[in-house]
């Protein structure tokens, strides 16, 4: 459903270009959270191999989403930034999540405090649960 959504409000919003893979998309947002950020970085972050992000940031840079950047300590060292293209895609991604938990919020808005605490209670006594196993 996520990219569904994505897809349709970057059309309404006049974006024309789009990472077509979700991975794609949380790595421009990675990018965006901690630019300027190296290939290491980012695969740490993701917890995906160095190789995979390489091929991903390659994508997005000959698309334009990204550019990529030295440091003035290190000239060997690339890191990346976004482009204002990836920035327009980021910042949609960004309000994208905003609405999902907004929407979250209202789904749990019909229970009392009482019902949300058990709740609470049941998911850590799963969590506990499934972990022990």
């Amino acid at each position: 459903m996520e990219m569904d959504q994505f897809f349709n409000i970057a059309e309404r919003t006049a974006i024309e270009k789009l990472p077509q893979n979700l991975t794609t998309i949380h790595v421009l947002d990675c990018i965006g959270h901690h630019e300027p950020i190296n290939n290491t970085g980012i695969a740490e972050k993701m917890n995906l191999s160095k190789a995979s992000i390489t091929k991903i940031g390659n994508k997005l840079l000959e698309e334009g989403f990204v550019k990529r950047t030295q440091m003035n300590d290190n000239k060997k060292e690339m890191y990346f930034r976004l482009s204002p293209q990836g920035k327009k895609i980021f910042d949609l991604h960004e309000r994208l999540h905003e609405l999902e938990a907004e929407r979250f919020y209202r789904f749990l808005d019909k229970y009392s405090d009482e019902q949300l605490k058990v709740i609470h209670q049941f998911l850590q006594d799963t969590s506990l649960f499934i972990e022990s196993r």
